[in-house]
């Protein structure tokens, strides 16, 4: 019974993980093909160097990707683990078929390049972040920065991409638009994806410390628990001009609670 709950656990698991690397996926592409590509933007990761391809030959992008990725997996394999790894080759493989295939599908962009520079950042980031928080990767850039992540665990990956695809967005705008324009809205790219991407990994569900100064401890942590569901601690504190002692009940909730 046990093992039958656990492949069910698995199969369910791994529907999820799929069914998310489609959803990250398609804003990656999105963002990429409809947006960035006919904007002649600069983008980021390697799909920017795989769009470099693209302006320069006409080469898929996605397929380009595919094979930009198989040399750098291969370096990092070590470093990410086997698991990782082969979690990453199907998300790879999920989102350049997206890319080359089902990208074409949708409308082509041909408005206004500020925002078009807007939502190949945001939908891009998204798809990153989808795709960062079921512990999987699109490769290549990826790979380069999950590795730096693993070495400095104190750095967000936001701020790592944002550093990376910089370099990427100036190489794109040196090689295919040579466009000073191109290059200011490639960093705004570069800057919204980090952020969106930090914020969706880590925004989302932060969290607060909340010290409460008070005569009525244990009310005021039964209050906190029959309304929130959360666990308090007490503390005894003095204070520093009165020299009276106090009592503290702390609470961690995140910020939806802390109202």
């Amino acid at each position: 019974m046990n093992l039958t709950h656990e492949k069910s656990w698995y199969a369910r698991k791994w529907s999820m993980d799929v069914l998310v690397d489609i959803i990250g996926g398609i804003f990656i592409a999105v963002g990429t093909y409809n947006f960035a590509a006919a904007a002649e933007f600069p983008v980021v990761g390697l799909n920017g160097i795989a769009l470099i391809f693209y302006h320069l030959f006409g080469w898929p992008i996605g397929r380009v990707a595919l094979i930009l990725n198989i040399p750098i997996a291969l370096f990092c394999f070590r470093i990410l683990g086997r698991n990782f790894f082969l979690r990453s080759v199907r998300t790879i493989l999920i989102t350049s078929f997206i890319m080359d295939y089902a990208a074409p599908l949708f409308p082509v962009y041909q408005g206004d390049r500020m925002l078009a520079a807007i939502c190949t950042g945001v939908l891009s980031g998204l798809g990153f972040a989808l795709i960062y928080m079921r512990d999987s990767s699109t490769g290549g850039a990826d790979f380069i920065m999950l590795s730096l992540k693993a070495k400095n665990p104190h750095l967000t990956l936001g701020k790592i991409a944002f550093v990376m695809d910089t370099v990427i967005v100036l190489l794109g705008t040196a090689i295919v638009s040579k466009d000073v324009d191109s290059l200011i809205y490639g960093i705004i790219i570069s800057f919204l994806l980090s952020t969106v991407v930090d914020k969706v990994m880590y925004g989302i569900s932060a969290g607060k410390l909340a010290l409460i100064v008070t005569d009525y401890a244990p009310q005021v942590a039964a209050e906190i628990d029959r309304t929130t569901g959360r666990g308090s601690t007490f503390l005894k504190a003095q204070g520093s001009y009165s020299r009276e002692d106090k009592n503290v009940v702390l609470c961690a909730c995140n910020n939806k609670q802390m109202y």
